[in-house]
Parts: C-alpha cells; sequence; structure tokens
C-alpha cells in the first residue's frame, strides 16, 4: 500500500480529516498535520518527514485557496522532488472549491465538491 501525505489548510480541516480516514480504510498509511503533529513537536521536521516518506501528495484545492504558505511548500517540494526523479506523484482534489495554481493546472483533479464518492473512487484508483 501507499504512503499518502494530504495538504490541506487549516480551515478544510474536517474534510481533509474524513478524506484521510477514506484513504486509510482501505490500507494506506496516511500522513495527515492533526494526526503526526503533537504538542511540543518541531512542525517543519514532521512536515518534512510526512513528505520525505510519501508516495502520493495529495493538494486539496479550497474555496479559501491554495496559497498559504505551509501548503505552498509542501505542493513545492513534492513538484521539485517529482521533476527530480523521485518516485512521489501530485494527487490534486477539489476538496472545498478554489483553482490551482498555474503550474498544477495541467493536472486532472478529483472533484469531491460534485460528487464525494466519485471523486475518492478516482483518487484510490489513482494510488495502485
Amino acid at each position: 500500500m501507499a504512503n499518502v501525505f494530504i495538504s490541506h489548510r487549516g480551515s478544510d480541516t474536517q474534510q481533509a480529516e474524513q478524506l484521510a480516514n477514506e484513504i486509510r480504510s482501505v490500507g494506506h498509511q496516511v500522513w495527515l498535520d492533526v494526526w503526526n503533529i503533537d504538542l511540543g513537536d518541531s512542525i517543519v521536521e514532521r512536515i518534512n518527514e510526512g513528505l520525505e516518506g510519501a508516495t502520493y501528495v495529495v493538494v486539496c484545492y479550497s474555496s479559501s485557496g491554495i496559497t498559504s504558505p505551509w501548503m505552498s511548500r509542501e505542493w513545492m517540494s513534492t513538484l521539485a522532488r517529482q521533476l527530480s526523479g523521485h518516485g512521489v506523484k501530485i494527487l490534486p482534489v477539489l476538496l472545498t472549491g478554489g483553482d490551482p495554481p498555474a503550474i498544477l493546472a495541467d493536472l486532472k483533479y478529483a472533484d469531491l465538491v460534485s460528487d464525494w464518492s466519485q471523486g475518492v473512487s478516482e483518487l484510490l484508483r489513482a494510488m495502485r
């Protein structure tokens, strides 16, 4: 099974956690900030560990945008690793709305806004 990192805005934590639970329920290992960063932990260190071990990074498009400093670092570093030949893939999802950054605009995304179940099914198929 795959190691999956969920990149999302804080305002979308509830939906991101629901998505993470569905991904985990089929046997994938899931890294989600609210599950993996404990009080007193170095946030940067924990995120770095999650990204280094990820096979897939799920980038959650949000009606609040995806240009938060943390999210930007997460998907930009993943894109750089992907372009350098590391075995990691960005899987975008339309979690609550919004638009992708220009550099990711050509990537097909799973639409969880229009049809949550269908979008999750598409996402899980991409992780095989």
